[in-house]
């Protein structure tokens, strides 16, 4: 089909449109997460007391009757969903507490593994510069609001643990890994060493963090709800297909299984 020379340029101009709405819409929320910026500020607690990473009960004179535990799934997934469908405006003036609570639960009751939302279509923060801001003045309401952390023990994709233990899958799930990160996306995981119970836990991976002198090694940097106050690492080693965690006073170190949460539906 043959255009004159007005109908070209407007073909030409239709779609360099229709590609920069559809940019527009890929890179919707596709700024880089910032663990200062876009994690909450307070920390998930563990259920036991550790000593270099070993487990035992805690005694009762240190179990603090607010304690914020057994969240490590919750508090991966609304930085998540933060990161997909929330806005801040720190020029707004701050809400009262029932409609900061609504807004909340506005945002952790819409399925993480959705695509993020255009900047304009998002739930609005006023008053705070962003989610670390607010989670650290509003830390309650916002402890209240994001959901409970008991059903994170009965997920239907923990059995993975038991069924899904080979390096072949470590390497599909570091693959996804990957893909993600280029994508500009966060990737929330679940770690374990079972059937050993050094660790039943979930981190949120947000960046590559180049490689280590040790060949081949690539390392990752981590979002761990117990340390809000700074980054973890996640290292993958290509020659053993195997995922390994950073050593602290709640892990002992080392090898770790890796299975991807909030991809997808039941997962």
């Amino acid at each position: 089909m043959m255009f004159g020379s007005g109908e070209k340029s407007a073909g030409v101009c239709w779609l360099a449109a229709v590609t920069i709405i559809t940019l527009a819409r890929a890179n919707a929320g596709a700024t880089e997460f910032r663990f200062d910026r876009d994690t909450l500020a307070f920390a998930n607690q563990t259920v036991f007391e550790y000593h270099e990473g070993h487990p035992s009960l805690r005694k009762p004179s240190t179990v603090r009757r607010d304690a914020y535990k057994r969240h490590c799934f919750v508090l991966c997934r609304t930085a998540m969903q933060f990161k997909k469908f929330a806005r801040f405006d720190a020029r707004g003036a701050p809400l009262n507490d029932a409609s900061l609570a609504a807004r909340v639960r506005l945002v952790t009751h819409r399925d993480p593994w959705a695509d993020p939302l255009p900047e304009d279509q998002r739930i609005v923060f006023p008053g705070y510069n962003d989610l670390r801001e607010m989670s650290k003045t509003r830390r309650e309401l916002v402890q209240k609001s994001i959901g409970h952390g008991w059903p994170s023990y009965f997920r239907i994709s923990n059995m993975r643990m038991v069924f899904q233990q080979s390096g072949t899958y470590q390497k599909e799930t570091h693959d996804r890994l990957n893909a993600a990160l280029a994508r500009g996306q966060v990737f929330v995981v679940f770690l374990t060493t079972y059937p050993r119970l050094s660790i039943n836990h979930s981190v949120l991976i947000y960046k590559q963090n180049g490689f280590s002198p040790n060949p081949g090694l690539e390392r990752y940097l981590v979002y761990d709800p117990n340390h809000p106050e700074s980054p973890r690492e996640l290292n993958w080693s290509p020659h053993t297909r195997t995922f390994s965690f950073q050593k602290d006073w709640d892990f002992v170190g080392g090898f770790v299984r890796v299975y991807q949460v909030y991809g997808k539906p039941m997962q």
